[in-house]
């Protein structure tokens, strides 16, 4: 990720290097003053730094330690909870549809992240993220671009698309991610999203509630063709 601070790394591990070679030189009882021994000790020191960098970049990481000055972006891990707002208009009523239950999924390491965000109707997937961090801006951001595949039994009218999403990250008083999003499809909205647990969930919870579009009793689409009767009957 572009906002990573390289060169605190590079004193971190050139630090980290030094400490290394100098435990294992007593270890081993090599002199650190001979240049035989010296250099004997460089593909443990290297095996070493290569095992501590697998370790943080997958882990330590999102230890609160390292936020800022090693790290500047936050830890998103986990499951957010909200709703959409969409400029969408139902053809049965040609009214905008009321907000949308929505459920997003992050999962973060230190230099990937992918999104999934879940609705009765869909699931969509990121391929193209990122992080735009300025702290001198006050700039907190996450984007992403993604595919849209709605359930099949709703194509005639949610065909499958793509889109982006832009992110505004907001940690404090409470963990929200408010942002825009647009699609292929010319339509537009707003997504809010509160953090609800650092758990991944798989499904919707069953407290989110119906989509506005979709039957409340019984999952179906209630969406009428232009004779009255609904798609699924």
């Amino acid at each position: 990720m572009k906002n990573l601070k390289i060169s605190n790394f590079v004193y971190l591990l050139v630090g980290f290097s030094a400490v290394a070679w100098f435990v294992l030189s007593l270890a081993t009882g090599q002199s650190l003053a001979n240049a035989q021994s010296f250099f004997k000790l460089i593909p443990n020191v290297v095996t070493i730094d290569l095992f501590i960098i697998l370790i943080f970049t997958k882990w330590l990481w999102s230890w609160k330690i390292f936020k800022g000055w090693l790290v500047p972006f936050p830890n998103l891990n986990g499951t957010w909870i909200g709703q959409i707002e969409s400029d969408w208009k139902n053809p049965e009523t040609g009214q905008t549809t009321p907000p949308i239950p929505v459920m997003l999924t992050v999962k973060q390491s230190l230099l990937h992240i992918s999104c999934v965000m879940h609705t009765a109707e869909m699931k969509s997937y990121s391929f193209s993220e990122g992080l735009h961090i300025d702290s001198e801006k006050q700039i907190k951001q996450m984007a992403y671009i993604y595919t849209s595949k709605p359930r099949i039994t709703i194509n005639q009218r949610s065909l499958p698309h793509d889109g982006a999403i832009v992110f505004d990250i907001i940690e404090s008083p409470m963990k929200k991610l408010c942002g825009r999003y647009w699609t292929e499809r010319k339509t537009t909205g707003e997504i809010t999203v509160t953090f609800n647990c650092k758990k991944i969930f798989e499904e919707l919870p069953a407290d989110l509630g119906p989509h506005p579009v979709l039957g409340k009793t019984t999952g179906k689409d209630t969406t009428k063709n232009e004779n009255g009767v609904s798609e699924n009957d």
